[in-house]
């Protein structure tokens, strides 16, 4: 297989996406455990849906932000897994240059809307525990349509923005991505014309969509945690935590997995870490969410008990 185009006049039409591994021996262990682990994505998410759904008590803004997050889940890992699992049973790795385009503008479409989705959820327990009073109205149906609304349009505008800059470049070879998906830094690495524009691009977009949102969600929980510790029971002090125990866990996982992919910008010899920091962001992650919010959540565990034995919620 020629992995590389390397004449100066040439265009590049296709790219060759490496994936996680070379080696033939290792390719049907690794189709298994990627299929295993969309499959259970996709079953963890899907019944996390279908808790919602079909218990009352789960009617509420933060279930309805966290069915949204789900939906989210199963996009993102959707636009990286079964294409990867394609290659591995077909052993083509060429990915015409339209499609890695593509591929690029779903997944920052769909990892910008969780950036801000996970804002949103932070102020819905700011409001929830700070804001008492006046959460039914501030949080009413109509607000949690536009919040998630405004996460989409903000998403779609950057992720646009973004696809738009990209399709500007030259790529004239090589055309090799050490990587199992097409992404921002490695398509700037094989740029060979300037790329000033997409970096500034880039880092306005990690301080709108990246520091802003972190810097919101740290203030939410400063607020929260300074109204807990005021709550005089410990029952209280511990149920209202309890809340927001699952939301930060995954808010960490997130930010941490992506604030380590965009901060090395240009970094060849960080590649290889650099897929197993995307299997976190687009694999692992997307199929822990709802084992977190599900593991310490009497209400949501309650719910899919339910959802698998048929049984239909308390009146």
């Amino acid at each position: 297989m020629d992995l590389g185009a390397s004449g100066n006049g040439s265009v590049v039409t296709e790219f060759v996406l490496l994936g996680l591994s070379e080696t033939p021996a290792l390719q049907p262990i690794l189709f298994i455990i990627f299929l295993l682990a969309y499959v259970a994505t996709l079953g963890g998410n899907l019944s996390i849906l279908a808790a919602i759904f079909v218990e009352p008590k789960l009617h509420t803004p933060m279930y309805f932000f966290l069915g949204n997050l789900s939906l989210l889940d199963v996009g993102c890992i959707s636009v990286t897994v079964p294409a990867m699992l394609r290659r591995f049973g077909s052993n083509n790795r060429n990915v015409p240059y339209r499609a890695c385009l593509s591929q690029l503008f779903c997944f920052h479409l769909l990892a910008g809307a969780d950036c801000f989705l996970l804002t949103v959820m932070a102020y819905d327990r700011y409001l929830a525990i700070c804001q008492p009073l006046t959460y039914s109205t501030r949080m009413s149906w109509g607000a949690q349509q536009a919040l998630v609304g405004m996460s989409c349009v903000f998403s779609f505008t950057n992720a646009l923005t973004q696809t738009v800059a990209v399709s500007t470049l030259n790529f004239c070879g090589p055309r090799v991505i050490n990587h199992f998906y097409c992404d921002l830094p490695q398509l700037f690495q094989l740029s060979c014309s300037s790329i000033q524009l997409n970096e500034l691009l880039l880092f306005v977009a990690a301080a709108f969509m990246g520091v802003a949102p972190l810097v919101l969600i740290t203030v939410s929980y400063a607020h929260v945690a300074a109204a807990v510790l005021r709550i005089r029971s410990a029952e209280g002090r511990k149920k209202a935590f309890s809340t927001c125990g699952s939301h930060l866990t995954v808010v960490s996982i997130f930010y941490g997995t992506g604030v380590f992919s965009y901060m090395r910008l240009g970094s060849v010899e960080a590649s290889d870490k650099d897929k197993g920091i995307g299997i976190l962001n687009t694999v692992i992650s997307p199929m822990l969410n709802p084992l977190i919010y599900s593991l310490r959540n009497p209400d949501v565990q309650g719910a899919l008990q339910r959802v698998f034995m048929g049984r239909r919620p308390p009146e």
